[in-house]
């Protein structure tokens, strides 16, 4: 529920005050007292109540709370002479009593219970973001229990693969151990997480756990701390790299649980996470399979815009890898899926970045950079988006924007399915700018990496190559003939068609002398 009254609307969901369509600039502990106020205005709210629930449980000075009491009323256009607003009952607390009208605020996402058949969950993935567990924390940083958790789940709202609960419903369940079954089976969510922050000698730190209430297992862990000047950063390493840890450990859990279902069990999501598992081994079987995977969730939900996406990026590989007998039907595949997936959704990050990827098919770089720049504005914690648009920076000679977007990239993803790719753009850039030892470097890092190709090793090869180091380059070189015995320049180019023509130049004569 949200509240109306006079000329204020405040809606606890979004943790905002607005005076008319004005937002009003609150200290995260005023607009959270005001909220709680509202909540009860049946009744007297004591002081005790107040520390306990603003506070958490610490000393809050009657000076503190007043100064707090002092805000909340400024804030609604009210002062401690009129009271016309929130009332003091002297000695024992304070009421809210000015007239109030419910309504339904518009929610960050609603999520609909997973159903289950024959033992096997189906639907799309949701999860519940507790308020974390402060300790040792001050009165004024105690908030960011609350303030982190409401941001992570503005972030995963922009998700379109996950359900979000809203925060109205999962902060109910505030207890410094919440039991998850309870959380689960009340909010119909599979996945919670929960968190501790902590004051230490150096500054906070925040623990988080990722648990599959399903078969109460944590699927994945971290501990993220700063120093105490500073909490934004903190703020904000937390939500991208939470981000991009779901975007990871939920799809890999999802595609486990369903490789031990009949496939004929599988309802469309399920077949949509084990494609993805296939479709990040860059093999022709792998592709084939991750291809069916897709086509099964199209054929149980056609409207299901991630698989046309995930038929999109089979299709890309098909084209790019050479791995079907037919390119110019795989590059027009590409584009299609990624035409029906933005036709059904246009504000699906994955659906923009296999649009993005389809340009790269046709060599249309300048169209390709305005997709994937649209899907990292969607989502500003994709990872593969920033990795792609460094790519095509690369190739179009925009030094800086490629290194700005493979650090974001690294920084998201560590270990992304992807990576080869983010440390083989390194490598292109330095042949770019002549440092052929920096490139070799960078071009082995690519090659060793789980789900590197053939095109990678190509980098690899031509690096160190140009670095006049023969003997490993003619490691690469049969590393190339055995992935891809008919690899060749126009494969290399056709898929990295760079414009810078110096370095395109070289490339091209250090592959002809290594017999390509």
């Amino acid at each position: 529920m949200a509240w109306i009254f006079g000329d204020f609307h405040l809606d606890p969901e979004r943790f905002e005050l607005r005076h008319g369509t004005d937002p009003v600039s609150l200290e995260p502990q005023v607009l959270a007292l005001l909220v709680h106020l509202v909540r009860h205005r049946d009744r007297l709210v004591t002081k005790d109540e107040i520390s306990e629930t603003i506070w958490q449980g610490r000393f809050a000075s009657d000076a503190s709370i007043s100064s707090r009491m002092r805000s909340a009323r400024m804030a609604v256009g009210d002062d401690g002479q009129k009271q016309r607003t929130i009332r003091t009952v002297h000695g024992r607390g304070f009421r809210f009593v000015a007239d109030v009208v419910e309504t339904v605020p518009a929610q960050v996402t609603a999520a609909p219970p997973r159903a289950e058949a024959d033992g096997v969950l189906t639907g799309r993935p949701s999860i519940a973001i507790m308020p974390f567990r402060p300790l040792a924390l001050e009165p004024d940083l105690a908030i960011l229990a609350d303030a982190i958790p409401y941001e992570i789940i503005q972030a995963l709202s922009r998700l379109r693969w996950l359900a979000v609960i809203a925060r109205g419903s999962s902060f109910r369940f505030r207890k410094p151990d919440p039991d998850l079954d309870l959380v689960a089976t009340a909010l119909g969510a599979r996945y919670v997480l929960s968190g501790v922050i902590e004051a230490n000698l150096r500054g906070l730190a925040v623990t988080l756990e990722l648990s599959d209430c399903s078969c109460n297992e944590v699927i994945w862990g971290d501990r993220i701390a700063a120093p105490l000047d500073a909490i934004d950063d903190l703020r904000s390493r937390i939500v991208a790299h939470l981000v991009t840890a779901l975007e990871v450990y939920i799809p890999l859990n999802e595609a486990r649980i369903a490789k031990m279902a009949p496939i004929e069990t599988l309802d469309a999501w399920a077949n949509y996470h084990l494609g993805l598992q296939h479709l990040y081994r860059f093999t022709a079987p792998d592709n084939l399979r991750a291809k069916g995977c897709f086509e099964r969730a199209l054929t149980l939900d056609p409207g299901f815009v991630r698989a046309h996406a995930g038929l999109s990026f089979t299709s890309f590989l098909e084209a790019f890898l050479h791995l079907g007998p037919d390119v110019a039907q795989a590059r027009r595949a590409a584009r299609r899926h990624a035409e029906r997936g933005l036709e059904l959704d246009p504000l699906d990050p994955f659906a923009n970045f296999t649009m993005g990827r389809s340009h790269w098919l046709t060599h249309d770089l300048d169209a390709a950079a305005e997709w994937l720049d649209r899907a990292t504005r969607l989502n500003p914690n994709y990872a593969q988006g920033f990795y792609s648009s460094a790519l095509t920076s690369m190739l179009t000679g925009n030094v800086t924007a490629t290194e700005t977007g493979l650090d974001m990239a690294f920084q998201l993803s560590p270990l992304d399915p992807l990576l080869y790719g983010i440390h083989g753009v390194r490598s292109q850039l330095f042949m770019q700018t002549g440092d052929y030892a920096t490139a070799a470097r960078w071009g082995d890092r690519a090659a060793t990496t789980p789900g590197a190709h053939y095109l990678i090793a190509m980098i690899a090869m031509v690096a160190n190559g140009l670095d006049g180091r023969d003997e490993q380059a003619k490691r690469w070189r049969q590393t190339v003939r055995r992935l891809k015995p008919d690899a060749s320049a126009a494969h290399y180019f056709t898929a990295f068609p760079t414009r810078d023509t110096a370095s395109r130049s070289r490339i091209a004569d250090d592959l002809t002398r290594q017999g390509f």
